[in-house]
């Protein structure tokens, strides 16, 4: 559970986190599509004409996605709930009036100004 204001000094640590994730997840689409083509080319000739380069470019986006399941769970670590990486929204577990609540942040937002119930999610924010 966390205060609002411990949430709060987590907010930097977790915008670096979300960021650094949300380059991942670029990375990780761009070789996709990649990937993809590399595929649909290989299926209209029957062979793949760099066989070593298709590895090479799997084996990075099997990296990449290490990388990003490792900053998931530092963030997991620290107790906070990611609900949308390509929103970069996130909630902290809080009490308030003797119940648990989100506290709820969104990557762009210079401090925590929202709370919803647990079952209510982003369109149940309400002001603090």
């Amino acid at each position: 559970m966390f205060t609002l204001e411990q949430a709060q000094a987590m907010v930097p640590k977790v915008r670096d986190e979300l960021m650094a994730m949300q380059g991942l997840k670029r990375a990780i689409d761009d070789l996709r599509i990649g990937l993809a083509r590399i595929v649909e080319k290989a299926t209209g000739n029957g062979h793949v004409r760099s066989e070593d380069e298709l590895e090479r470019q799997r084996r990075r986006a099997e990296e990449l996605v290490r990388q990003l399941n490792e900053r998931l769970a530092r963030i997991n670590d620290w107790g906070v709930e990611l609900k949308g990486l390509d929103e970069g929204l996130v909630d902290f577990p809080a009490e308030r009036d003797g119940r648990v609540v989100y506290l709820c942040w969104r990557l762009g937002e210079e401090r925590i100004e929202w709370w919803h119930e647990i079952d209510a999610g982003f369109g149940g924010r309400q002001p603090l």
